[in-house]
């Protein structure tokens, strides 16, 4: 009898990687995100299966993606909090997701931890190996990836805000 298959955390970030470098073949994908040739191509296949990415393809379904990260991801992921650390913030601490998750109210800093980071906060285990790494590199998925972890630990009123942000970056990530 066949195993159910599900999402795993690191699909998040192919799915988000193939919406904002929708050719990437399998391989300069896997170096984008830190692992392997056979890793991204289990991921695809795992989206493919859950209707993310368009069957036989690497195309993200963006509809699909959204409704997934919005309604799903913080019951697939839940988040886990550890001490205070450096490393990279994310969700509403990220510096371009700050203002408009605040309302003006303080924001609580999360990192992902990382040596070296910008920023001091309690740490949010990153939702795959080579998070930060990956990061690092890129501004656009960092920003999405902390949008996700927004809707994953942040209150009502920031998911919702943090789920139009991210239509929005779904939506001109193509343009940019």
């Amino acid at each position: 009898m066949p195993s159910q298959p599900s999402l795993r955390p690191f699909d998040i970030a192919v799915a988000l990687r193939l919406v904002l470098v929708p050719e990437d073949r399998y391989e300069p994908l896997a170096i984008a995100l830190a692992t392997s040739t056979s890793a991204v191509h289990r991921s695809v296949a795992r989206l493919q299966h859950a209707g993310i990415c368009g069957p036989g393809s690497r195309t993200v379904i963006q509809p699909s993606l959204h409704e997934f990260l919005v309604y799903g991801a913080r019951y697939a992921f839940p988040p886990v909090h550890g001490p205070e650390r450096i490393g990279l913030p994310t969700a509403a601490a990220h510096p371009e997701l700050a203002a408009a998750l605040g309302n003006g109210d303080p924001v609580r800093s999360l990192v992902w931890p990382m040596d070296g980071g910008p920023a001091r906060g309690d740490t949010l285990v990153p939702l795959f190996n080579g998070l930060t790494k990956v990061a690092s590199r890129d501004p656009r998925l960092h920003k999405m990836l902390a949008c996700v972890d927004a809707l994953r630990v942040c209150t009502a009123p920031q998911r919702a805000t943090a789920a139009d942000l991210l239509h929005h970056q779904l939506a001109t990530a193509r343009t940019q």
